[in-house]
This record gives structure tokens, sequence and C-alpha cells, in this order.
């Protein structure tokens, strides 16, 4: 059995003003055929889980081979050009044509992509994918746990699979899971059927750390769901609230074998929980002065989430906020990431022990504070290139940020400075450059919930901080137009029922 295997993640943020390019992907990744293999089937991603479980399933009497097709993602940024897209699909197609006869086809959509001309691209993707291969080859694939679920998604296959965790640290695992599926499948053991609810439900980001109270007893309803009779697989999509689309929010799908009936009736009582519970959904917000009072009547490390920065979420990287906080109130022993090349180079052309004045940060808009301005002694510089060899968010293991800089402050404010935008998803990003990450006492990671799987493990104590930007944490400040309504928590008085 030939089973082909394509991929296309992109998390759109349409609340910024610049679009996702070609670029964007070719600087990240963007592989067809066998450099799929070779670059990603050891990595912690599910396209690594892929391969892994079509190996495995594979028997004396009937094997799986893997046919690697088409694989890109690009740093989550704004919208993706229309022409990027009918690029990306061209490649994409043009190779499911060269594979020839396929049995079936393992896919990787991140579930939030928007583009210029298909504001439900995965949908749209998923669709045209369905077209081409016909009604009866199964399509089974997994969606990031930000995924807002579209039905079209849910036509076009006949199982998806969403991470289970955020940190996504599950990734590998349900491709693994996926490519069982497709092996089952194929073998004429199962028949996937998939429902899914869409309760009028947009979970704050705020509260979407999987192992948190308010999140726990919705995931073990799902777990103690798996262990009844016919069902096969069951995902809570809780949804990216920065893309403006109709499908934006949270939402299930519930996976039997060959029992439409019993699908609905799993994927309706995740859905009630999630609606009943909604309240403990809201998000809790922590202002700026808040946290850094809090943040000094504790021991550190701390880590302080700047959740208006969320580089996982598309922000900039370059906010200054919490930098001109930790600067005035002249904090020792911190630490700031901010993405700016032009600092970069200013620093490289004065070299390590040199003394320069910089305007760090704040440049890529006005929307995420001022630049920082000061003398600064140029630390070290580096080439911006690190491996992570832990299970962290987002499944993979080569990183780089660029030409780096660390700078100093005389009042102690350690600002790393990068040529790339990075997601603070590994303490090697400091490590590499030389910083221990226990000797600092406050470090400010640009995210919400990805950078704990990271920080956690060395920070005695993490504060989401509720800071401005194009990821703010507060929905009610983002300018929606096309999302639903009624909606909560946008309208409170939503009345709705499975």
């Amino acid at each position: 059995m030939r089973v082909g295997i394509i991929a296309l993640l992109h998390e759109s943020n349409t609340f910024i003003a610049e679009p996702t390019t070609f670029d964007h992907f070719e600087q990240n990744t963007l592989l067809v055929g066998e450099e799929i293999r070779a670059r990603l089937a050891d990595t912690h991603h599910e396209i690594g889980g892929f391969f892994e479980g079509l190996e495995g399933a594979s028997t004396l009497a009937m094997r799986f081979d893997a046919v690697p097709l088409f694989a890109a993602r690009a740093l989550p940024f704004g919208t993706v050009t229309a022409d990027t897209f009918e690029h990306l699909l061209d490649m994409m197609f043009s190779e499911l044509k060269r594979a020839g006869r396929l049995d079936g086809v393992l896919v990787a959509p991140h579930g939030a992509t928007v583009s210029e001309k298909f504001r439900d691209a995965d949908g749209q993707w998923l669709s045209e994918l369905r077209r081409r291969v016909g009604p009866n080859m199964p399509i089974i694939g997994t969606l990031d746990a930000h995924a807002n679920l579209s039905p079209k998604m849910v036509d076009a296959c006949d199982a998806l699979i969403g991470y289970r965790t955020n940190p996504h640290l599950d990734q590998r695992q349900r491709g693994i899971d996926a490519a069982t599926l497709m092996a089952r499948t194929l073998g004429g053991e199962i028949r996937p059927t998939m429902a899914a609810a869409f309760p009028p439900l947009a979970i704050n980001i705020e509260r979407q750390l999987t192992s948190e109270p308010q999140c726990v007893p919705l995931y073990r309803l799902a777990d103690e769901m798996l262990a009844r009779p016919g069902v096969l697989s069951n995902s809570i999509l809780l949804g990216f609230p920065y893309a403006d689309v109709k499908e934006m929010g949270s939402a299930v799908i519930a996976v039997t074998n060959d029992d439409r009936a019993l699908a609905e009736k799993l994927a309706g009582e995740l859905a009630q929980y999630m609606w009943t519970h909604r309240q403990d959904f809201a998000g809790q917000m922590i202002g700026i002065d808040d946290a850094l009072d809090r943040a000094a009547q504790l021991d550190g490390p701390i880590c302080l989430l700047d959740m208006g920065d969320n580089v996982g979420g598309g922000s900039p990287g370059d906010s200054t906020f919490l930098a001109h906080a930790l600067h005035q109130r002249a904090v020792p022993d911190s630490f700031v990431c901010l993405y700016d090349p032009q600092s970069v180079q200013q620093s490289a052309a004065t070299g390590p022990g040199g003394r320069i004045r910089l305007s760090v940060g704040g440049k890529t808009d006005e929307r995420h504070g001022p630049p920082l301005e000061d003398d600064f002694t140029v630390v070290s510089l580096h080439e911006g290139q690190f491996d992570e060899p832990e299970v962290r968010h987002g499944g993979f293991t080569h990183c780089d940020q660029g030409p780096t800089a660390i700078v100093r402050t005389d009042g102690r404010l350690t600002t790393m400075l990068t040529s790339r935008r990075m997601p603070p998803f590994s303490l090697r990003q400091l490590t590499s450059c030389g910083l221990d990450p226990a000797a600092f006492h406050i470090l400010v990671a640009k995210g919400v919930n990805a950078p704990v799987a990271a920080y956690a493990p060395v920070c005695k104590h993490l504060i989401r901080v509720n800071t401005p930007g194009v990821t703010t944490a507060d929905m009610q400040q983002l300018e929606y137009q096309h999302r639903r309504r009624p909606m909560f928590p946008f309208e409170s008085m939503t009345e709705w029922s499975p």
C-alpha cells in the first residue's frame, strides 16, 4: 500500500497588515519528495509520526510505504497572499500527480490558515485534494490544537486528529495515531466516520494551557470516551482567535468505526461540556504594573509571558512594553529578546566589549511600543542557529534566528537581538549564546502557553501579562468583521445547545 504525505502549515494572523509571502515558506520549510523524509522523519513533528506509524503498521502480510509528496511551513504571520497560496497548491498537486498510484493520503494542515482569496484555506486545499483523489480514497490527518475547524475540512477527510497538549508536545504521537488509523482503514479493519460540533464559543488563549484546572476535566472526559466501544478518536480544537474568519472559535471532533450517530452524540457531549463551563474559559488579565509588582515579591527566576507580542501567534517579536517597564524600574538581572536586524548590525560593527548607543525594538509598527534607547555594552555575537534535542512546542529540532547580538545596559537589562523572528520555544536559544536562564531574576518570553514547556523547568513562577499588540489576549480589543454572531464571550447572553 502506497500512502502519500502532504503538509501545509501556517497560522495566519489577519490583524497583521503585512502578508505572508512565498519567501516566508522558503525561509522556513518548503520540501518535496524524499527531502521530506531526510529532513523531518526524525523530528518531533507529526510528519515524523507519519513515517514511524506506517513503518510500525507494516507486516509480512501487508506493507505500508510512505510516499512523501509536499511539506510547507512558515512562521505564523499575516494573511497568505493569493499568489503564494496558488503557488503552494500548484507544487502540492504537481507532486500528487507525479506520485502515480496511491492508496491513501496522510495530511497535516494547520487548521488556521487564511489566504487572501480563500479565508478557509485549509478547507479549500483539502477539498481540492478530495476532488482529485476521488470519494473512496482515505484521507486522514492531524490538526493543530489551535485550528479554527470548518465543515469543509471535516467533509473532505475521513478522520482528523488534533494535538492533545498545549504546549504541543504530542505532535509525533498524533502523527503515529493518524498513520495507524490509515493502516487499519486500508487493511479493511475499520471505516472511520467523523462528526464535529461547533459551539459559539471562543476559548481565550490565556485559558488554553491544557494542564491547568479549567482544561483538565474537559480532556479527562475526552480520554474516557476513547474507552467506549467503537470510538477511534476524538479531538478538542481550542481555536485561534487572531484569524478573523467565520470559523474562528472552539470546536470538537469525534471519530467512530462506521457509526455516525455515535460520532455525533460524542461530539455533542464534548461540546456541551465546553459550553456549560464557558465562564471557566474566559480570560483572566494581569497588566504590566501588576505583573511586575507580583514579580517583585517572588523568588526568581520568573518568566513573564508577553501575550501581546506572541511570536507563535504571528506578532513581530519587537514589542518593548515590558522592556521599558523593566528598564524604568531598574529591575536587575532581567532578560528580553527583540527582533531587530538593524541593531544586530550596529552591534556587530561595534564588536564584543564595545559601548554603543542603541535604539532597540519597536521598529515594525506603532502598535508594540517605542524603541528603547540607551547605552549598551555588546556582550557577544552569534550565528543564531541552534538545535533542540528535547520535545518542545512546534515539533521541530533545528532553529535559525539569524545573526544575533547579546547586549546589556548598565542597569543589567540583558537584551538578545535577533535578525529573524524566533518563537521562544527552546532554552537552547539562550544557552547556545552563553546565557544561563537560571542566572536571571526575570525572563520575558514572547508567548502565552507555548514557551511553558521550555521555561517551566527553570522558572519558579510564570506570569501571563496582558500587553498590547496584534496578539492581545483581550479579544474584545480585536476588531472582528467576519466572526460568528452571537458568540461567547463577545455576546455574553448567547444561548446554544448541541
